[in-house]
């Protein structure tokens, strides 16, 4: 598994990421989201061992991440750049990183070639952002390291270039137990990709949930009560978790945890007249999880 245990990360006076606690477990797709400097990358840095914490510790299957060559032949890191390798062939990209993973699949990397047919000896340079990602990601896979971790790793992609770089990763998490890590600021990027994600915001995790258990969690029901004369407050439903309460005319909206039978169950004392429950999305789901926690909702934009 990937851990960070109290994990601070600082850049002279700003603190990136400030004493966070994270578990990945092994075969997870997981998801980072947050605004630009909420600390994704730079987790994912702290993972590669790029970058040694001020404090806390980062965890590869147990061991220290950081100076730590075993460890880091575990990860292979896909940055948002690929301009380092500009002058690079593709071939000539295979060979850099074939030198340090001693995992590296011929097989594999001939056969993800193949597939999408990139050219070989051109410079890497000449290739458009699509190809340049698709190079970097055949590579990685090729590198058959147990840990993937991807940098805003669609971000720019035209949508046919999104479908095939998702279907590499799809077929690589299918076919070994691979742990791939993707940092986004895009919640339906996340959403497709990964089974779990967190949430960060100003260096620390707001929260962290699976996505199927939170789609499920969470519902919106619109609701007009027979008694027209009373004034309802989020009080009257002390069995609910409610994260957001407001009436619009004689219609109540109300955003709480639990299921639709907790849901109906607790309002039905009340002699509903209509009660609709209509369905979140992800994002609106997260945006009033924010809102219950004392956070703004912005951290998504």
């Amino acid at each position: 598994m990937m851990e960070l245990q109290k994990t601070v990360k600082r850049f002279g006076e700003f603190t990136a990421l400030d004493g966070v606690e994270l578990t990945i477990p092994k075969g997870t797709a997981f998801g980072l989201l947050g605004s630009n400097g909420a600390g994704k990358s730079t987790i994912l840095r702290l993972f590669s061992g790029i970058y040694q914490p001020e404090a806390g510790r980062v965890l590869i299957d147990g061991e220290d991440v950081y100076d730590n060559v075993a460890a880091k032949q575990k990860v292979f890191f896909i940055n948002d750049e690929t301009i380092q390798f500009s002058n690079f062939t593709l071939m000539q990209l295979k060979n850099f990183y074939k030198q340090f993973y001693p995992s590296f699949s011929e097989e594999i990397f001939e056969k993800l070639q193949t597939a999408i047919d990139l050219p070989r000896s051109r410079r890497i340079s000449t290739f458009s952002k699509g190809m340049k990602r698709q190079a970097i990601v055949i590579t990685a896979i090729a590198c058959c390291t147990p840990y993937l971790l991807l940098d805003e790793a669609f971000d720019g992609l035209d949508p046919t270039m999104r479908i095939i770089v998702k279907k590499m990763l799809v077929d690589a998490m299918c076919e070994r137990e691979l742990t791939v890590v993707i940092s986004s600021h895009n919640l339906k990027e996340i959403n497709e990709m990964c089974d779990t994600a967190a949430l960060l915001h100003q260096g620390k995790i707001v929260f962290h949930r699976q996505l199927d258990s939170l789609k499920g969690a969470v519902h919106k029901v619109q609701v007009v009560f027979k008694d027209k004369e009373r004034e309802f407050t989020a009080e009257d439903f002390p069995e609910l978790e409610v994260l957001h309460f407001s009436k619009n005319q004689s219609i109540y909206h109300i955003i709480a945890k639990g299921s639709e039978e907790e849901i109906r169950h607790a309002i039905a004392p009340f002699e509903p007249v209509v009660a609709d429950l209509v369905p979140l999305s992800l994002e609106e789901i997260f945006i009033y999880e924010l809102e219950g926690l004392g956070y703004d909702s912005n951290v998504f934009a």
